[in-house]
């Protein structure tokens, strides 16, 4: 170790820097001794008066000079850089520039003088001249500070040796190895194995919380604590006399002790018990007078309080307590959507999507689901054989039992949307991937749906169906039905159909769109729409046909009645394979040629909310009769219906909001009915819309979801949306409005989450966003049960689950006058758009009265130069003639002008 210590002091001496440089400084009191030998001596001419040479000028540099010429007193220069060098021409622009104001004005002689067009400026930060700056004049001594020489000359005492050291700054030295690295490696701690790493977590809610002792025997702490008892270990205890380090560097160091000494850890307890009288003790306290003089005291006040304990608990908070429901599982205090119950089935929802959901009308409990294939075109070409082999399926949940679907209704194709009747809740209408549009009739498994609510294989099920059991063929006691009928496929939509409504039973159209009244007051049509283009128009009863002729008669007497093997029943046998569209809509697009692509659509007189509410009011429905024997009336004989508007919004596959009307209009010229082009187009969503849905309170309300944005629409107000969403980070799939209030809707995302927005909360984001599932939400659909205790919210995801969410106290009460607060809020978006409107065009009107005025001001400017013009000239010429009568006179006097000459020039 003396070899590496020799070595590192050597490699330090040769490479040890030298002393500031003092050559760059001024001369001071501070340099002493061999400083003084490295000063630059200038030349010793002083002026008398000064005390400083004449080549140093002292001057004062204010804040604003330091700043323009970069010289800022100890940022740009500072003790050890304060030379700078300015420019002569800089110096004598300030000069000429500020006048007597520039700090450089009172050596303007001797600057202008200066042969060089440099100028050393030196910050004297001690003094030395007076002030704290000073002006170096000469070339000189310029030179001198800046370049000081590599030697100083011996002093010309020959008893000096000393030489002066030469002030320059230290060049590095190649590193030479000489063995001590191998050395300093041995003698080094290394690391022989990883290093251990210890975490120490704990739960989030146990941060804050209070902490309770309690007593317990050391007997209870044997299964769940091992004592490690400690004892002194002797090795510990043998002092370490001698220790062989090795290092290369090492800061100053300084030892240091206490008078603590760190002792063996050892483990303690204390064991304590209450302090107890003894008997004797105890008799003398309860024979004291004094003990009996204060029960009879406080006795009559004792029992007081204990009659008022039984009586009301004088400790309760009644404002608390003074709500409708306690603060339990979905009470007030609860503000989160909670998980109900879930359905998936692997069997018939495996690897399959939910398109669609809806809720029995009438049966509470029961809800249908319709799945579809997670397959591209391309993959369903290939495997269409396998899809002809496996028919798509409606499935009928319960929530009595979770496990297995209740019922199963065959379709021929994937299924993406259906609807219960408003007026019959057995029949069901939905639209095929392949455009065709199914009914089915369930009135023979109503009971089975009924029964479940009882409980699955109670006594309320027909005895018709086998009640399920513990077997292996459990699967096949869910019946399967067959739909009754099917249009024909040549007669339907291009497309898959995305939506289907039902038309109340309070009208119907005919055949060129006018709304009629509805004598059966039964719902017998439907409107579907496809991105074929179409919005078609669909009449369930049997059309009025064409006498026929009796070689006709006899042949449809003559035909066989076809078996019926399935069982399906024949309320629409009518209508199976030539059910054709009462009429059809297009929608031309506005501003160029070709139509749009509807996805979803929205009536204003909507079948869904008033199911709802004939459910809630418990409303009898009346009967049904057979749809066969129902025939299409003729428009004739019915009455017109002036109150029901044919205006209809539609969401495009393009993310348009589409405004246009379902009546068809007649061309003068051909006679043909055609569909008019719509009256208003919106562009707001960047991606096919998927909602378009009227507010269950507000009829003139619609909310359209779409790409990453919703908007909220007012009917009649076509300036724009009166809300748009900011674009959200992913995408919004659909869209619901709460049934119990006003302000409140729901938006599914892409990322499963389900935003709750609630407009009288906040306008900008969600009130609350909850993840739901990891897949995509495909629909929401709301069910009240009770609207003061139990909602309910049905979500389907991707994946072919359907969650069943309990929607809290906060989200499914009104609060006072919120629908009266929802429409002043709407209404004050109304004004908020009028405004902007009328503001736009208020603009635009002032642009174009100052383009007028603009040109008004270019024309008379092109006047005025020419009228100017034409004065210049005359003004010209009259001063012209004014100069000719003067010289004339002048000569006149003169006597250089004769009479001759002094006559006017002919």
């Amino acid at each position: 170790m003396l070899s590496v210590h020799s070595e590192y002091m050597g490699m330090f001496s040769k490479s040890r820097p030298t002393s500031s440089m003092s050559a760059k400084k001024p001369k001071s009191a501070v340099s002493k001794g061999k400083d003084k030998k490295n000063e630059v001596s200038p030349p010793e001419e002083s002026s008398a008066g000064t005390g400083h040479p004449d080549y140093i000028f002292p001057l004062v540099l204010t804040s604003a000079t330091q700043e323009l010429f970069g010289c800022r007193a100890d940022e740009d220069v500072t003790g050890d850089d304060p030379y700078r060098l300015l420019r002569k021409e800089d110096i004598v622009q300030d000069m000429k520039t500020r006048a007597a104001v520039s700090d450089f004005s009172p050596f303007k002689q001797a600057v202008l003088d200066y042969p060089e067009d440099e100028i050393l400026l030196v910050f004297d930060r001690d003094f030395t001249y007076g002030q704290s700056f000073y002006l170096v004049l000469a070339v000189e001594a310029k030179e001198n500070m800046l370049k000081p020489p590599a030697e100083v000359e011996v002093e010309e005492d020959e008893g000096e040796e000393l030489s002066e050291m030469i002030r320059k700054t230290p060049e590095p030295q190649p590193w030479i190895c000489l063995g001590s690295e191998k050395e300093i490696e041995e003698e080094s701690l290394m690391d022989t194995r990883p290093r251990l790493r210890y975490k120490i977590s704990r739960v989030r809610r146990e941060f804050g919380a209070p902490v309770s002792f309690s007593t317990c025997g050391a007997a209870e702490l044997r299964e769940s604590c091992i004592e490690c008892t400690s004892y002194q270990d002797k090795s510990f205890s043998i002092r370490r006399m001698e220790k062989q380090c090795g290092v290369q560097a090492i800061p100053n160091t300084k030892s240091s002790s206490t008078q603590t000494i760190w002792k063996y850890p050892r483990n303690m307890c204390t064991q304590y018990e209450p302090r107890e009288l003894n008997e004797e003790e105890k008799e003398n306290v309860l024979r004291s007078e004094n003990l009996k003089n204060f029960l009879h005291s406080v006795t009559a006040r004792f029992e007081l309080a204990i009659q008022q304990n039984v009586i009301m608990d004088v400790f309760v908070d009644d404002w608390w307590t003074l709500g409708e429901e306690d603060t339990t599982f979905g009470g007030k205090a609860d503000t989160h959507l909670k998980e109900y119950q879930s359905f998936t089935d692997l069997l018939y929802s495996k690897e399959k999507t939910i398109s669609y959901i809806n809720w029995h009308p009438t049966i509470s409990g029961v809800i249908a689901v319709s799945v579809t294939e997670r397959l591209s075109f391309e993959e369903r070409i290939d495997s269409s054989t396998k899809l002809l082999l496996n028919p798509a399926l409606i499935l009928f949940w319960s929530f009595s039992d979770p496990i297995s679907p209740q019922l199963l209704l065959e379709c021929p194709d994937d299924v993406f949307c259906f609807e219960f009747c408003p007026s019959d809740p057995n029949v069901i209408v939905g639209g095929c991937m392949n455009g065709q549009v199914v009914l089915w009739d369930i009135s023979g498994h109503v009971e089975r749906l009924q029964g479940t609510r009882a409980g699955v294989g109670g006594k309320n099920i027909s005895s018709n169906f086998k009640t399920l059991s513990f077997d292996d063929k459990q699967e096949n006691d869910t019946p399967v039905v067959r739909y009754c009928a099917v249009s024909a496929i040549e007669n339907g939509h291009r497309a898959p159909v995305t939506d289907i409504q039902w038309l109340p039973d309070t009208f119907e159209v005919s055949r060129t769109g006018i709304p009629l009244e509805n004598k059966s007051q039964i719902s017998v049509q439907i409107v579907t729409c496809a991105p074929d283009g179409y919005v078609m128009f669909w009449d369930l009863r049997t059309p009025r046909v064409v006498a026929q002729s009796l070689t006709d008669r006899k042949q449809k007497a003559e035909e066989k009645v076809l078996e019926n093997p399935q069982g399906v029943p024949n309320t629409f046998n009518h209508l199976d394979l030539t059910w054709k569209p009462l009429f059809r809509v297009t929608l031309p697009k506005v501003d160029t040629s070709g139509e749009y692509s509807p996805q979803k659509f929205s009536l204003r007189e909507s079948t869904a909310i008033s199911t709802a509410e004939k459910f809630l009011s418990g409303a009898e429905r009346a009967e049904v009769p057979e749809y066969s024997q129902l025939r299409v009336p003729s428009a004739k004989h019915l009455r017109q219906r002036d109150d029901i508007s044919t205006k209809f919004y539609v969401g495009t596959e393009d993310g348009e909001l589409v405004y246009t009307d379902w009546r068809l209009e007649k061309d003068n010229d051909s006679g043909r009915l055609f569909s008019p082009k719509p009256s208003h187009r919106f562009r707001v969503h960047d991606s096919l819309v998927n909602t378009v849905l009227r507010s269950p309170f507000f009829k003139d309300v619609v909310l359209s979801v779409g790409g990453w944005n919703f908007a909220i629409w007012k009917e009649g107000v076509m300036n724009g949306p009166i809300l748009l969403s900011p674009c959200s980070q992913s995408k919004c799939t659909v869209g619901f409005w709460s049934l119990t209030r006003p302000a409140v809707f729901f938006i599914g995302k892409e990322d499963g989450n389900l935003e709750v927005w609630d407009l009288l909360e906040k306008t900008h984001e969600p009130s609350q966003t909850q993840n739901i599932t990891t897949a995509h939400i495909t629909c929401i659909k709301p069910w009240v049960i009770s609207s003061a205790r139990q909602q309910l919210l049905a979500v389907s995801d991707h994946l072919g689950t359907l969650h069943i969410l309990e929607v809290p106290w906060t989200l499914r009460h009104p609060s006072a006058n919120e629908k009266w607060s929802v429409s002043v809020y709407f209404e004050k978006e109304v004004e908020r758009l009028l405004y902007f409107e009328k503001r736009q065009e208020m603009r635009a009107k002032e642009r174009r009265e100052l383009e007028a005025e603009e040109q008004r001001r270019k024309m008379e400017a092109a006047a005025v130069s020419v009228k100017q013009v034409e004065e210049l000239e005359e003004e010209a010429l009259k001063e012209f003639e004014e100069y000719r009568t003067l010289e004339k006179l002048i000569l006149k006097n003169m006597g250089l002008l004769s009479e001759s000459e002094d006559a006017p020039d002919n």
